[in-house]
């Protein structure tokens, strides 16, 4: 009795997960554009109200992995060690996140990577939704950088930098990709490429934003 609640999530999580796997596959397969939410039900075997109770969109469905990253920045500035900066932060986790060829960085080759990365920039309703999910992105860190008594319009306008710089480095380096470089060979360029990004916020922003002192 007292599992009753943890089993049902587990269920749900589940459901979730198979929802969005048999989405992924048909959308690789026939196109984005050429399924419909009753199509991905009909595959699933559920209703189409139960499949909009799990994805509030058709987007959805591809781009909830996101949602897992939508804190990520928030916690690397509030994790930052002592004596660094939010941009040299997010600047660091960048980099090693190239190294281990971290998908989220647009520099990985694994071939499922690359179907999805084809999926996600080549689909225009995709690109508009992701909005969404780099919105809150922004919302979650303004709030750190408030916390640590930056006033908020410029704890806005600094997330939404660091954002939509970690962003556009990604688009570049999928770029690359898609052009037929592996990832190792885009490697050196791509970390060439986030220094000088960031290097350019942290002539500003680090004049704006607290440095950690303990």
């Amino acid at each position: 009795m007292d599992n009753t609640p943890g089993l049902r999530e587990n269920k749900k999580l589940r459901t979730r997960r198979q929802l969005a796997a048999t989405a992924l596959e048909l959308f690789l397969e026939r196109g984005f554009d050429d399924v419909s939410v009753a199509d991905v039900a009909a595959a699933a075997e559920v209703s189409k109200p139960t499949l909009f109770r799990y994805y509030p969109s058709k987007e959805d469905l591809v781009l909830d992995r996101f949602a897992d990253h939508q804190d990520e920045l928030a916690r690397i500035v509030r994790e930052r060690p002592a004596g660094q900066g939010p941009v040299g932060a997010v600047h660091a986790h960048f980099i090693e996140a190239l190294d281990r060829r971290d998908p989220i960085t647009g520099l990985c080759d694994d071939p499922d990577v690359v179907a999805f990365q084809r999926l996600l920039y080549s689909t225009a309703s995709l690109q508009t939704r992701l909005a969404h999910y780099s919105a809150r992105e922004v919302e979650l860190l303004a709030a750190v950088l408030e916390g640590e008594a930056v006033p908020p319009l410029t704890a806005r306008l600094a997330a939404l930098h660091l954002v939509h710089v970690r962003h556009e480095l990604g688009s570049e380096n999928w770029r690359r990709i898609a052009s037929g470089s592996s990832a190792d060979e885009a490697h050196p360029a791509a970390v060439t490429d986030a220094d000088h990004a960031f290097g350019m916020l942290a002539g500003g922003l680090d004049q704006a934003l607290p440095i950690r002192t303990a």
